[in-house]
């Protein structure tokens, strides 16, 4: 299947799992918000450490608005392949579409490898 239109660079496999272990451990130790209207409120509010975005949401339109208001207010921004997998991370059991870290507790220092690792993705070099 086709990335979906939204999805503006490719999360190297590598870097999912590492992802999906900071929104756990930040749902268990720090603050996190659940669903695409928590995290678009975070973005807009510039509370977010970083906002994680699934690949598979049907239908696109419902989280497409959030990496480009991310780069607006320059937030950091990932994307995982699954909704379900990101819902089962932030411990429910239903799937979400999105995800804001806001505090990640004891996650902070797998955060602060994923937003290098994404710097670095996005912009072709490492940041400063």
């Amino acid at each position: 299947m086709a990335k979906a239109y939204y999805v503006k660079f490719e999360t190297p496999q590598d870097l999912v799992n590492p992802i999906y272990e900071a929104v756990r451990v930040a749902a268990q130790s720090g603050k996190v918000r659940k669903g695409t209207n928590e995290a678009t409120k975070a973005v807009e509010r510039g509370l977010s450490k970083l906002i994680v975005i699934a690949e598979d949401v049907e239908p696109p339109e419902v989280v497409a608005h959030l990496p480009i208001i991310c780069d607006e207010q320059g937030a950091q921004y990932a994307f995982v392949p699954s909704k379900q997998d990101l819902g089962k991370a932030l411990g429910i059991d239903v799937t979400s579409a999105a995800a804001a870290i806001l505090d990640a507790g004891d996650a902070q220092h797998i955060v602060d490898q994923v937003i290098e690792a994404i710097k670095k993705i996005k912009g072709g070099k490492p940041a400063k």
